[in-house]
């Protein structure tokens, strides 16, 4: 059977473990028939990756620095060939700044949180854009709390919020320059390895939860499945958005 991503070369950044959004995504990218090429940060978060996916390609990836974004899209390209889609799931903070109200963030962790969270998706798309097909289509997660002030989401708010901002004008970018697409996917509040960092993450998940249209969480297939649409030349007139996959959650006030 035929998919949606038939031919296509997919880089996924920022898958570690199973529960992951971003291994969400690598699941349903590889089952609409694309092929996967995984990006990781160390070579701790290699040997987890590896101990869940021994069959695609892996290269390191520290967004932390310009030079290594190069580097990995140098070496998928002398590997690979011409990529069409990237994958950027990839936010950090601090544990003092993600824990800490807004008023209370140093200027060093206000840095470090929008370097990793924001900046990295603007230098990706650079690198990317510059071996990427004309129709291919960049796309990162977000969440809500970019525009409403969630309980206890803080400083990843703010860098959240920069980051759907890059995203539009990305999208006007590339669009016009390459035939790129730039996208994001607000993904609803799901029990992974990040969200456990925010504090009082229980009370979050069942607020999430309760909001929902249907009073089930959204899973990560689901939201693998709508990254592997807007991934696909079916969504060739979606860019510059920000699509919710969330159950409804963001409907409510």
């Amino acid at each position: 059977m035929s998919g949606i991503l038939d031919g296509k070369k997919i880089v996924v950044m920022g898958a570690a473990n199973r529960r992951s959004i971003a291994w969400g995504c690598v699941k349903a990218i590889k089952k609409q028939g694309a092929q996967v090429i995984l990006t990781y940060q160390n070579d701790r978060i290699k040997k987890m990756l590896s101990r869940i996916d021994d069959d695609d390609p892996k290269i390191e990836c520290d967004v932390a620095e310009d030079a290594n974004i190069k580097k990995a899209f140098d070496e998928i390209h002398d590997q690979f060939g011409n990529i069409d889609g990237v994958v950027h799931a990839i936010a950090y903070a601090d544990k003092k700044t993600l824990t800490s109200g807004l008023h209370s963030v140093e200027r060093k962790g206000y840095n470090l949180a929008q370097d990793i969270s924001a900046y990295s998706f603007i230098a990706v798309s650079r690198y990317a854009s510059q071996i990427m097909n004309p129709g291919g289509s960049i796309a990162t997660l977000t969440y809500m709390g970019s525009t409403r002030a969630i309980p206890n989401y803080n400083m990843m708010g703010v860098a959240k919020a920069a980051l759907e901002s890059s995203v539009r004008y990305l999208a006007a970018e590339l669009g016009k320059a390459k035939d790129i697409r730039v996208n994001a996917i607000s993904a609803g509040a799901i029990r992974t390895l990040s969200v456990t960092g925010i504090k009082h993450h229980k009370q979050l998940l069942d607020m999430s939860k309760a909001r929902t249209v249907d009073g089930k969480s959204v899973t990560i297939d689901e939201v693998g499945n709508a990254m592997s649409f807007i991934l696909s030349d079916l969504a060739s007139g979606v860019t510059g958005d920000t699509i919710f996959v969330d159950k409804g959650v963001h409907l409510i006030a």
